[in-house]
């Protein structure tokens, strides 16, 4: 680096580490009248939060599992309701270790609810549901980025041209830029 340059560290808050996960469970509700077919089954109330979790973050949440099924050889129907708690453990696939942990902020966002893909009668008068869910979480923390400053410049009427011409992205390469996150 040239001697005319030198360099100054500004604090500022920035995503210091995201990751994403999804992932597929199961769940048995057991319904008061032994099922003969299941005629729905969705999910609603869906209510989580995010908390900071060592080298990831933990999504806390419960949703209300309601089945609709029939009984008595198809001849009565009704809906069974239960409520389902979580934890689930989002690594992070990106953290700059650089951050401030005193001043952490961790969020989530669910990118699939919980939406049920398959309810079955299990051998035991139960129901067996399959759920997916998606979630993406971000770290937000304090964290120093170095800039270089020429001191002595007054250029403070200078106007810079930041336009950019035609092609100037042309070579770079669209694989490496990392969509996961």
């Amino acid at each position: 680096m040239p001697s005319q340059f030198q360099s100054r560290e500004i604090i500022t808050k920035a995503i210091c580490g995201k990751g994403r996960k999804f992932s597929t469970v199961t769940h048995t509700v057991t319904p008061p009248h032994n099922p003969t077919s299941i005629l729905g089954a969705w999910i609603i109330n869906h209510q989580y939060e995010a908390v900071a979790a060592g080298e990831g973050i933990e999504v806390i949440g419960t949703y209300d599992v309601n089945i609709w099924y029939s009984y008595d050889k198809n001849s009565q129907t009704a809906v069974a309701k239960e409520k389902v708690s979580y934890v689930e453990n989002v690594p992070l696939t990106y953290l700059d270790g650089r951050h401030r942990s005193s001043t952490v902020e961790v969020s989530a966002e669910a990118t699939q609810e919980p939406s049920t893909v398959e309810a079955v009668v299990s051998g035991g008068g139960g129901v067996i549901i399959r759920v997916e869910r998606e979630f993406a979480v971000e770290l937000v923390a304090e964290t120093k980025i170095n800039v270089l400053v020429v001191p002595g410049s007054d250029e403070g009427d200078k106007e810079y041209d930041f336009a950019l011409d035609d092609g100037d992205y042309d070579e770079l390469d669209p694989d490496l830029l990392d969509e996961d996150l």
